[in-house]
């Protein structure tokens, strides 16, 4: 495919971006682009294939903003496979190759990847800003199924814009029997179109990231955090305010935890975006150029330059979440060492990484044994005890029709209170994923 945008001849126009005939057929400039697009397409389906495989089959991986960037790899895949593979073949034989169904549906698939591409990250920057920003409100927004639906009606509304693209290019056959896929309309027709899509998949996301990270910094780091709906949203944490200095103390370093954390995140969804920007922006920039002048710059070179930095783009970000993310970095690995996969996945569930919250605070402990009872009410009772110098209440507690309450009361309290956990090791459960609330956590 190709982008050849001529004031005299209507020519293909796509992310393939073609170069003249004579120095694309040298044996220099074929070894060097099949050599970068196989190197940068081979990385980046691999890496894109390991970020949907870890977030799908790791529990503790499945958050809202992981769920967007499953989709913006899958959209990233779709490039790859769907522009750097052709243009393998193009540059081997110089010619197009796959015939028109190959031009019409390769043609689709590379515009439907990078517009879900740009959906997929003005998703999870506004995700973002409403999860940091608005943190009572991201308790009904940011939730797992509620982005999964919006990741379905993403794909759903491009898939559609996109049939556009089947009337728009068709075979082109040149003097000399050059075969390409290209427009097969005017360019005054399809001129608007492109600057419309140039607008909507990329100068308003862009515009939109500015303004919302500029917001979520200044929360960050130029400002306390909005209140946070776990502290307070529900009776079982009210009754924990009674807990030790040790257990305030816990709370703070907790706190302090899910900070960092949301930076963390933050910044590499930031970094996202702006690699987003600066890798699309040479081949944006060249055909809007060319869109209004009446002879075009097509240098091979850097056209070649403008091809691999798409490419790269696509196969970048696993690199991103790799070397940003803890998180991530695990997951990778885990995939190299299956046999302890499982127990990597239990550990790094039980450890908070920030702030998280449900719409429904846990109710059901199941399976604690007896010994693991007595420890909690005994531990309880203590705390119970050296608060109020009196250890009455907390064993007419214990005594009463509420035990059961009392003991997810206590577990829950013992938790906040950085209470050494090892004697609940036998207790099990944890709240549905689906209606989880993560706010820092990539």
């Amino acid at each position: 495919m190709t982008d050849n945008v001529s004031s005299r001849v209507d020519t293909p126009t796509n992310i393939s971006l073609s170069p003249s005939i004579a120095i694309s057929q040298s044996l220099e400039y074929k070894t060097l682009s099949v050599f970068l697009v196989l190197l940068v397409c081979g990385v980046g389906i691999v890496g894109n294939i390991m970020v949907v495989l870890v977030v799908l089959t790791t529990r503790h991986m499945r958050t809202p903003t992981n769920c967007y960037l499953v989709s913006l790899a899958i959209a990233d895949l779709t490039v790859l496979v769907a522009a750097g593979l052709p243009n393998i073949s193009d540059s081997l034989t110089g010619t197009w190759v796959f015939g028109h169904a190959g031009c019409l549906g390769i043609t689709y698939l590379q515009y439907l990847g990078i517009n879900v591409s740009s959906c997929s990250i003005t998703a999870f920057t506004v995700e973002r800003y409403i999860a940091i920003c608005h943190p009572m409100k991201a308790q009904a927004v940011c939730t797992v199924s509620r982005a999964k639906r919006i990741i379905a009606g993403v794909w759903i509304f491009t898939c559609v814009y996109c049939i556009l693209w089947f009337f728009l290019v068709d075979i082109q056959v040149s003097l000399d029997g050059h075969v390409q896929c290209g427009y097969k309309v005017k360019r005054e027709h399809y001129l608007p179109i492109y600057l419309i899509d140039f607008a909507i998949f990329y100068v308003v996301p862009l515009l939109l990231a500015i303004v919302l990270y500029g917001l979520i910094a200044r929360i960050l780091y130029l400002g306390p955090l909005p209140n946070q709906p776990e502290i307070n949203a529900t009776t079982l944490r009210q009754s924990c305010r009674e807990v030790t200095e040790t257990g305030k103390r816990g709370r703070s370093r907790r706190l302090k935890s899910a900070l960092s954390s949301r930076k963390q995140v933050t910044k590499m969804l930031a970094v996202l975006v702006i690699l987003f920007a600066l890798l699309w922006m040479p081949y944006r920039t060249l055909v809007l150029i060319n869109s209004f002048v009446s002879t075009p710059y097509l240098d091979s070179w850097f056209l070649l330059f403008c091809r691999t930095c798409i490419y790269a783009n696509s196969a970048i970000n696993p690199v991103i979440y790799n070397a940003m993310s803890q998180k991530f970095r695990s997951a990778f690995r885990g995939l190299y060492h299956c046999k302890q996969q499982e127990g990597k996945q239990r550990t790094l569930s039980a450890i908070p990484a920030g702030i998280s919250t449900t719409r429904d605070p846990p109710n059901n402990i199941s399976g604690p044994n007896e010994e693991t009872k007595r420890a909690i009410v005994n531990i309880a009772s203590d705390l119970s005890t050296k608060h109020n110098g009196n250890g009455h209440q907390a064993t007419k507690v214990i005594n009463g029709d509420k035990a059961d309450n009392f003991i997810r009361s206590a577990a829950y309290c013992l938790d906040v209170s950085s209470i050494d956990m090892s004697l609940l090791s036998d207790v099990k459960g944890s709240p549905s994923n689906d209606n989880q609330v993560h706010v820092p956590d990539a």
